[in-house]
């Protein structure tokens, strides 16, 4: 009895097919054909076969095969019919592929826009990650869906978010350290894994994280952010071969609104750090205010004057200190203000009803500021007819100020180390420690870090004492604030004599603006003090300040001069240039023609800079 069968054989997605598409003619043999030419045997009683492909051009969908039991049982015209029934199955399958492509853009269309809205209100990317896996799900199916980000300086890569798999290992969040040979990965173009276990090797990053996931295919992406590349955004199957080419158009536009996303977080982020930094500012400058109008209020004549964003910067830097115990180092020239700061520290700390005791360490010979700081017992020395508490002692609970503490010995360096080291001292004659509670703010005029090259400073003791530096400026780097410190020794020094005077003249301002004040606000007051004098009640004029006041130099130092080094916090560029506009306008009279050939430029540039600091209003031309 004849058996004839029509079988239809379909390509795998992966463009493979299951059988060998080709004819095998009515009059051959189907047994020869089998064993030699490798077709597989659709049925073991099936004497002929007639095959064909099934497709159009270069595309193959599969192959119709007719068997039958009768040997020769095929003709020409049946192989005609054949390739008719061949080609309308083409057709119909392509119709279905077309119609499935379209069916997938379409769903690829939908997961996209409710990928739009599931991200919309959302602050952090990552507390919605596993719904945007499910969304995009519909689009490009997966098990495992998994955010990468790297380490700046490409050495690392870490687990941002991910969803789809849980991992009982507390370090599997942790960064992973990437090989040199592997960071090329970093910026390679989106790619294929279509068996991990074929292609990754099992010690590299990915093979690592495949292994932790259990998963065998991959599709990646980048995901790049507008300051550069952020990380990858991984696709992942336990399956191989669940992923090719024709999703890495989706897969890119899944990871660039995740992109945007991110974008939109960050932005958000700094603008919520931007917020914090502008009221932790504001609270800053509330508390100088405070402990300005209270130092004042308790010192007189050590009045916190000046608006200068230099000593703004001093001001806010010692108000953020002066709540923590931290030992703080004031550099700066003499007569700068070091102590006018150090009170101001006090008076906002903690410490701030306990006493301040202030020494300088340059006033005393070696023996007698031993004696002063730590006290000394009786008879502990010649003259040491009683037992006398030292600065230390007298602290207790406030503040040590050591002014000029760069001139210590190093025999008392060597105590006072100890005193910042274990809180503990000792007066001379005496075997008994005693704690010392207090806060050390030291200060100093001199290098010294030179003087630790030149072993006259211990370098331990140094960094006992500079755990908060603060650099004060200059007065010459504080041109704005020269006439309002004038104006308050003028009302504090006015108040003092039979005639205070009636003001300061326009040629005595421009004096003080020019000259270089190397003895500083120290020289400054003594300037003022004479002038208050001399002038005897009425205007404060130039010939009344110091005759031997020489003015600023108005040209810049040859080129073989030495540089006048900067200072150890820094100088601030733009408060310098405002400074010198002040001055220029200042020693011009406000002529701005004059002002600019002072400062080597045009009108123009210079109206540009009394626009950009706000000096508009300060004078008229």
């Amino acid at each position: 009895m004849d058996r004839s069968s029509v079988l239809l054989y379909v390509a795998r997605p992966s463009g493979e097919l299951d059988v060998t598409g080709h004819r095998i003619a009515a009059t051959g043999s189907a047994d020869a054909a089998v064993a030699g030419g490798g077709v597989p045997a659709l049925d073991i009683d099936a004497r002929s076969r007639l095959v064909c492909t099934v497709g159009r051009g270069p595309s193959v969908y599969g192959a119709l095969w007719a068997t039958s039991s009768a040997p020769d049982a095929f003709t020409d015209a049946h192989e005609v019919l054949m390739d008719s029934v061949a080609d309308l199955l083409s057709l119909a399958l392509q119709h279905d592929a077309l119609r499935n492509t379209e069916s997938v853009r379409r769903e690829r269309i939908d997961a996209l826009d409710r990928l739009l809205y599931t991200m919309a209100e959302a602050l952090d990317i990552r507390h919605i990650f596993a719904e945007v896996s499910d969304v995009v799900r519909g689009g490009l199916p997966h098990d495992v869906l998994v955010l990468t980000s790297w380490a700046e300086d490409g050495r690392s890569v870490r687990i941002y978010a991910m969803t789809g798999a849980q991992v009982d290992d507390p370090d599997f969040g942790a960064p992973m350290m990437i090989a040199d040979n592997e960071r090329y990965l970093l910026h390679r173009d989106p790619y294929v894994v279509r068996d991990g276990d074929v292609e990754i090797a099992p010690g590299s990053v990915r093979g690592r994280l495949f292994r932790r996931l259990n998963v065998r295919s991959a599709l990646r992406v980048p995901l790049a952010l507008d300051t550069g590349v952020f990380g990858s955004l991984f696709f992942l199957a336990r399956e191989p071969e669940q992923f090719g080419e024709a999703d890495l158009d989706f897969a890119r536009r899944v990871a660039d609104l995740l992109a945007l996303a991110l974008s939109h977080q960050k932005l958000a982020e700094a603008a919520r750090r931007d917020a914090a930094a502008r009221e932790t500012a504001a609270q800053l400058e509330a508390k100088v205010a405070t402990l300005t109008r209270e130092l004042d209020a308790r010192t007189g004549n050590r009045r916190v004057v000046g608006h200068s964003q230099q000593w703004k910067d001093v001001l806010a830097q010692a108000a953020r200190v002066a709540q923590t115990e931290t030992t703080v180092l004031l550099t700066g020239e003499s007569g700068t203000g070091k102590e006018v700061v150090a009170r101001f520290i006090h008076q906002g700390s903690r410490r701030k009803h306990g006493p301040f005791v202030a020494i300088n360490c340059a006033a005393l010979p070696d023996q007698l500021l031993e004696s002063e700081l730590f006290g000394h017992e009786r008879g502990a020395f010649t003259g040491a007819v009683a037992a006398k508490p030292g600065r230390i002692e007298q602290a207790g609970g406030g503040v040590l100020f050591l002014d000029e503490v760069g001139e210590m010995s190093p025999a008392v360096q060597a105590k006072l180390l100890r005193v910042l080291e274990e809180r503990e001292y000792m007066r001379l004659g005496s075997t008994r420690s005693s704690r010392a509670d207090i806060r050390v703010v030291a200060a100093t005029n001199r290098d010294l870090h030179a003087a630790m090259r030149r072993g006259e400073f211990r370098e331990d003791l140094y960094y006992r004492l500079s755990v908060f530096e603060i650099a004060l400026p200059p007065l010459r780097a504080r041109l704005e604030d020269i006439l309002e410190l004038a104006d308050a020794f003028l009302e504090e020094i006015g108040s003092a004599v039979g005639k205070p005077p009636a003001g300061i003249a326009r040629d005595a301002r421009d004096q003080l603006l020019a000259y270089g004040w190397p003895g500083n606000v120290r020289e400054l007051r003594n300037a003022i003090e004479r002038a208050v004098i001399l002038a005897d009640g009425g205007y404060i004029r130039s010939e009344h300040l110091p005759v031997t006041m020489p003015r600023r130099p108005e040209s810049p130092p040859a080129p073989d001069a030495p540089a006048e080094s900067l200072p150890p916090g820094g100088v601030n560029l733009e408060a310098i240039e405002r400074a010198l506009v002040v001055k220029a306008l200042a020693q011009a009279r406000y002529n701005k023609t004059r002002a600019a050939k002072l400062l080597g430029l045009t009108r123009a540039q210079l109206y540009s800079r009394i626009e950009k600091y706000g000096l508009a209003e300060t004078k008229s031309s």
